[in-house]
């Protein structure tokens, strides 16, 4: 643990939930956050996502073309994550309050809204596609069917079980991780065993592209995780201490290969057989067998829970109280109620497939700035030296606006939406660029230059 982490003795105006985490507070060991992860790549909208790379019935990428896009985006998604976790594992600073370095308090209110916004509508997404599946369950119970209705009861569960905080993850994910990778190994099975010669025809030996439409799949399977690795920090100062860099990035690259490239598989499958891009419509299809159908949709439902829990709730929840001053219960509640108005069923529809695919690459184009942003003001500026009490302190060194990061968000996604399929990666280099550039030669004497390489310059 590095001396800012020890020296976590700070005077907050912001909620307990946003102090910083101390070493007695964590309570994640590796099982746990590796099952997380699990966790959070065994669900619906992955599953939806891997599903786009099919188009009315034909195969935008053959099965090879989308192994390799998902290795790729796995891959560039495990560094970026051990990359940027490490200010939140050492510090216990959650990601709202790590912004303020690049930012400013002031600055901050953008830079927050731009990952709160895409998590909060995938809250939404995931949420009626478990209400889908609830519907079903209802269907076959009860004999009543109202989707609403479904969606509803959902939200309102899962806002009383994020009320329980963090702590409630463990035995949600630990249970989940097991129990979904299950049943993604019975769908692969039943798949292969009565659709086999199928998908092969139609996926394994389609034609597909290796042109910029698989670049752009790569940003589109990259992008689905840029929100989450961009807050990095709200996980990993959950994650107790003594935890190399090393391992850490094991602790995401292992259960996310193992959980998101097998659920991208198994969705591209799905619709082929099925026809449908909503894996709540499409799996009871495939099993066309009530009582499957029952224990299926049960999942279905218990996995956007669990998803939702690790992946939408946690930070615009802290984003809410960063700018309310509100408990954590009350930002809770508002997070899902927000998602409950997101029109999330405009977003899953089977002719909005490629809408979702494109919802992905514009918050892509923004977050991309953000990450870049990041990284190199805590390893190249600041050399990963934190004074976290100055980044509570309300007219301390980060008050206010730092106009250079604002230039090189901006100037990052505005490049980025000249190629819309390429966002990510386009916005990531331009902003780190102008960052690096605006910081170094503009601004002398700016209150956010102070205990950087640009200090006396």
């Amino acid at each position: 643990m590095s001396n800012e982490g020890k020296n976590n003795q700070v005077v907050a105006a912001e909620g307990d939930s946003l102090r910083p985490t101390q070493d007695k507070d964590r309570t994640m060991g590796p099982f746990g956050y590796m099952s997380m992860w699990v966790g959070d790549g065994v669900n619906m909208g992955n599953m939806t996502l891997g599903m786009s790379v099919i188009a009315l019935g034909v195969a935008t990428m053959n099965m090879w073309q989308t192994i390799a896009a998902a290795v790729i985006a796995i891959a560039i998604i495990s560094i970026i994550f051990a990359l940027n976790d490490r200010a939140g594992y050492r510090t216990g600073i959650p990601y709202v309050v790590q912004l303020k370095m690049s930012f400013g308090d002031k600055g901050t209110i953008i830079s927050s809204l731009l990952r709160a916004v895409p998590a909060i509508i995938w809250y939404g997404i995931q949420s009626w596609i478990g209400g889908t599946a609830l519907n079903e369950i209802i269907k076959i119970l009860f004999n009543f069917d109202n989707v609403i209705i479904s969606f509803i009861i959902l939200l309102i569960v899962q806002i009383l079980i994020s009320m329980k905080g963090f702590h409630a993850i463990k035995w949600v994910e630990t249970v989940a991780s097991v129990v979904l990778m299950l049943i993604i190994a019975t769908v692969f099975v039943l798949l292969v065993k009565d659709h086999g010669s199928e998908i092969v025809t139609s996926w394994v030996q389609a034609e597909g592209t290796w042109g910029l439409e698989f670049f752009g799949f790569v940003m589109v399977f990259m992008g689905n995780y840029a929100a989450i690795f961009l807050s990095a920090a709200d996980y990993s100062r959950e994650l107790k201490t003594g935890i190399s860099d090393k391992k850490r990035g094991l602790l995401y690259f292992l259960p996310i290969t193992i959980a998101y490239g097998s659920v991208l598989a198994v969705g591209a499958m799905l619709a082929i057989v099925t026809g449908y891009t909503n894996p709540a419509l499409a799996l009871p299809a495939l099993l066309d067998n009530e009582y499957a159908t029952l224990f299926v949709s049960a999942f279905i439902v218990f996995g956007a829970i669990a998803v939702n829990m690790v992946a939408n709730v946690v930070t615009p929840t802290y984003v809410i109280q960063l700018f309310t001053k509100l408990n954590y219960k009350i930002a809770v509640t508002i997070t899902g109620l927000l998602a409950m108005v997101s029109f999330p069923w405009l977003l899953v529809q089977d002719e909005s497939a490629h809408g979702l695919d494109m919802f992905v690459l514009i918050y892509s184009a923004f977050l991309g700035p953000i990450v870049a942003i990041l990284l190199l003001e805590y390893y190249v500026f600041r050399k990963q030296k934190v004074k976290v009490d100055e980044l509570y302190k309300k007219d301390g060194q980060f008050a206010g606006w730092n106009p250079a990061a604002l230039i090189a968000l901006f100037g990052g996604a505005g490049a980025a939406f000249i190629k819309v399929d390429l966002a990510w990666i386009i916005g990531f280099v331009v902003a780190g660029i102008l960052y690096y550039v605006v910081s170094k030669f503009a601004f002398k004497g700016s209150r956010f230059k102070k205990d950087t390489i640009f200090e006396n310059q």
